[in-house]
């Protein structure tokens, strides 16, 4: 398995084709491991040289309810009230930090996403 490091775009092309070869091999096997192993320095790779701004915690949200197939009730069991729903997703009401640890836990949203400073109140004018 002859593997080199990825120091510019060429080598970080050609990897990315590897790896869309390997996409499918399966694990524990020399296949798997070339794409474990490719995978993992394309990522090295991506964050030193595409760095990527995390989203705004309340897009984070509705993302994730869209890409899921979910609605604003969904979110009540994390969040509140229905009441207490539109207030964030209308930031009207910032996230607490129960509420982020709720969203984190029970729908998989990075913590790291919510945590992060946003701007909650909708400017008057």
């Amino acid at each position: 398995m002859e593997i080199k490091p990825i120091k510019n775009e060429a080598d970080y092309q050609a990897a990315l084709e590897e790896v869309d070869q390997l996409f499918d091999a399966l694990p524990d096997t020399p296949e798997g491991d070339r794409l474990e192993v490719l995978s993992t320095l394309v990522e090295a790779y991506e964050d030193k040289h595409y760095n990527l701004p995390m989203p705004d915690p309340i897009e984070a949200i509705l993302y994730h309810l869209e890409s899921r197939g979910l609605s604003r009730r969904d979110l009540e069991t994390y969040i509140g009230s229905r009441a207490r729903v539109s207030e964030v997703l209308n930031r009207k009401r910032p996230l607490t930090m129960k509420m982020i640890r709720n969203l984190h836990k029970g729908l998989g949203i990075p913590a790291e996403v919510l945590i992060q400073p946003y701007h909650a109140f909708k400017d008057a004018a």
